[in-house]
């Protein structure tokens, strides 16, 4: 099947080409990422493989479904950039990757959180220019802290279970409470309640209308002087401009983040010639309490082995006519 893949990255092509042998598709890449304007490019094509800030609106799925495309796989698990209702509108199918090592993602949230902590970016900066002092480099222990777990799936559980090995109080947030959180002692409240008691707040949940937000200028207010904010799920999920004032005021002891809210024209692009427009995400890097990562939370080998062979393997099934197993549909409307 003749599949055309956007956002193609070169260490996406090598492994997708070596995965495809057992697959045999026809794999057209495309650096530029799926809108719009480029929507075109995929005309003639069955399927689109399609990566996070691509654009899969009603727009898009017009020009797609136009072109003849009947199959759309996104290349992560979360899928807030497909509008799904159209896409069934427009006959065509959409495939998600549904697991993929989750502790790629809860590590990379560890890692986060202990250089947000103990101040490691700084303390790295200082020694390469031979200082060697201590001064603004300290940090608190984790063992005793109360840490929110806000979305307590595989990835979620995973971070929960490494906290509970430093010796944390685990907090959680779910609409689906998972038995192995609360057997690490972990115990469930209402998202609110549980960031106001909290030391460290780490974001695991996926981009809903229910979730946008989560983290806003009222639970900020309510949050536990000094507390450590991490996020490496969506950047949707934090009103950044709230986050801003909470790290001016002090309310927000510091932000570390692998993912934004306005990513879309930022992440997996070399802008470090350029003159970058979005005064948010320059207001954040200044912060010597922000840390930010290009949304590189899943970059391990096994988890972007996962990725690729799951979502080749969906196309092969939509070609033979098999059940999709990684299906995702537009929720049945309520009366």
């Amino acid at each position: 099947m003749r599949v055309a893949v956007f956002s193609a990255k070169s260490y996406e092509r090598a492994l997708l080409d070596e995965l495809n042998a057992s697959h045999r598709h026809e794999l057209v890449y495309f650096d530029a990422r799926l809108e719009p304007g480029t929507a075109q490019l995929a005309a003639g094509f069955a399927a689109v493989s399609v990566f996070v800030n691509d654009i899969v609106d009603r727009d898009v799925l017009q020009h797609l479904a136009d072109g003849g495309t009947r199959l759309v796989a996104t290349r992560s698990t979360g899928f807030n950039h497909v509008d799904l209702r159209a896409a069934q509108e427009h006959g065509i199918d959409v495939v998600r990757v549904t697991d993929y090592s989750p502790h790629s993602v809860a590590e990379f949230a560890v890692g986060l959180l202990l250089a947000l902590n103990r101040k490691i970016p700084r303390a790295y900066n200082r020694t390469r220019d031979g200082n060697f002092e201590l001064g603004g480099l300290m940090g608190f222990d984790l063992a005793g802290r109360t840490v929110a777990v806000v979305g307590t799936g595989k990835i979620g559980t995973i971070f929960a279970r490494i906290m509970a090995a430093f010796g944390c109080r685990l907090l959680g947030f779910d609409v689906c409470p998972s038995p192995e959180f609360e057997s690490l002692g972990g115990r469930y409240g209402a998202a609110d309640a549980i960031m106001a008691e909290a030391d460290v707040i780490s974001l695991h949940c996926p981009l809903t209308p229910e979730t946008h937000y989560i983290v806003n200028a009222r639970t900020l207010a309510s949050a536990k002087r000094g507390a450590l904010l991490i996020n490496t799920s969506r950047g949707g999920l934090i009103d950044t401009e709230a986050a801003i004032e909470a790290l001016k005021s002090g309310r927000l002891g510091g932000m570390a983040i692998d993912v934004y809210e306005q990513e879309a024209e930022l992440f997996f692009k070399d802008l470090s010639s350029t003159v970058i427009p979005d005064d948010v995400i320059q207001r954040l890097i200044s912060f010597p309490n922000v840390i930010v990562t290009g949304h590189q939370a899943f970059f391990t080998r096994e988890a972007l082995g996962t990725i690729l062979e799951t979502t080749l393997a969906s196309v092969s099934d939509f070609e033979h006519g098999r059940p999709l197993v990684n299906e995702i549909r537009a929720p049945q409307a309520t009366t």
